[in-house]
């Protein structure tokens, strides 16, 4: 199968998988307790107002008409209008989700040094102190809960020490990696033992293989088997999983993003369930569910350029 085929098939693949996604969200968001309407206009508006506003955006149409409305809408490209703030679902997203994928973004690019120096550093010392002390730090790493890391570093980090700001996004590229880095370092310490884990236990099975004792036998260094065989074909798994981490990544900014107050989509989701506000909830995700399908087919494509014997 060529490649554009594997693409357009996985592509085609998605779409019973968002359809499904917009069904589930649909279905929370109408179960949940409270009028959007109410909320958005207060108690003291009239029976009047009120109801003239629910049939403005159907919300008083059967349940299975407001979904497949809401469908036929998708379908065109449109994601409704915010209940809350009174502009297309679309222009939210634009606004609010390049803050996300910035974080996220950031989020890899300080996981991925630290995962590669101390998988290796672990594997070739197997069982010894250092790999022991690894091994501790990772379980710890796991042991602690996201959000309470993230207020004990805005605590100490933002307002004791106040090496760092603890909301908003910035307003240069500087400002942002600056504003972002305790967010950013809050979900890493989470991610890091999950990858070192992976990868280390991958590099052991790949290290006791018959091809790296003949690569040896052969007069190969140890450092050039490792570099050209071992480690190529011990990040296959652990890519597998690092695009799991990033459906994780992308899930984890509702929580830093409501800790620091940033303006991204985890926050945007956060106040928009709190004001029933259905269609920006749905939109978003949507998006989520459309970026964690982008990336298992980015992993899946570039598996196959690391590994040739993988046929997209």
């Amino acid at each position: 199968m060529s490649t554009l085929k594997f693409i357009l098939l996985r592509l085609l693949q998605a779409v019973p998988v968002l359809i499904g996604v917009s069904l589930v969200t649909f279905t929370l968001m109408a179960a949940t307790p409270g009028d959007p309407i109410r909320l958005l206009v207060g108690d003291r508006a009239s029976p009047e107002t009120i109801a003239a506003l629910r049939d403005r955006y159907g919300l008083d149409d059967p349940i299975l008409t407001q979904y497949f409305t809401y469908l036929g809408n998708l379908v065109q490209g449109d994601l409704g209008a915010s209940l809350r703030y009174k502009v297309p679902v679309s222009e939210l997203i634009a606004q609010f989700y390049p803050v996300t994928l910035f974080l996220v973004v950031y989020t890899i690019i300080l996981t991925l040094p630290p995962v590669i120096a101390l998988s290796v550093w672990s594997a070739k010392r197997q069982n010894g102190p250092a790999d022991q002390v690894i091994r501790v730090i990772g379980v710890l790493g796991l042991a602690v809960p996201v959000f309470w890391l993230a207020l004990l570093f805005a605590r100490f980090f933002g307002i004791t020490l106040g090496w760092f700001p603890v909301s908003g996004f910035g307003e240069t590229f500087s400002e942002h990696l600056l504003h972002l880095f305790l967010p950013a370092l809050s979900t890493m310490i989470w991610v890091v033992p999950i990858l070192v884990r992976n990868l280390r236990a991958a590099l052991l099975d790949e290290m006791n293989r018959d091809y790296v004792l003949a690569g040896l036998s052969k007069g190969l260094g140890e450092k050039q088997v490792f570099r050209t065989h071992v480690f190529p074909n011990s990040v296959l798994p652990t890519l597998n999983l690092f695009a799991v981490i990033v459906a994780y990544l992308l899930g984890g900014s509702v929580i830093v993003e409501t800790v620091y107050a940033v303006p991204g989509m985890g926050k945007l989701m956060v106040d928009s369930i709190l004001a029933r506000d259905y269609f920006v909830v749905q939109g978003a995700t949507l998006v989520f569910a459309l970026t964690t399908i982008l990336v298992m087919l980015a992993v899946d494509l570039v598996s196959a350029l690391i590994d040739p014997r993988i046929s997209p």
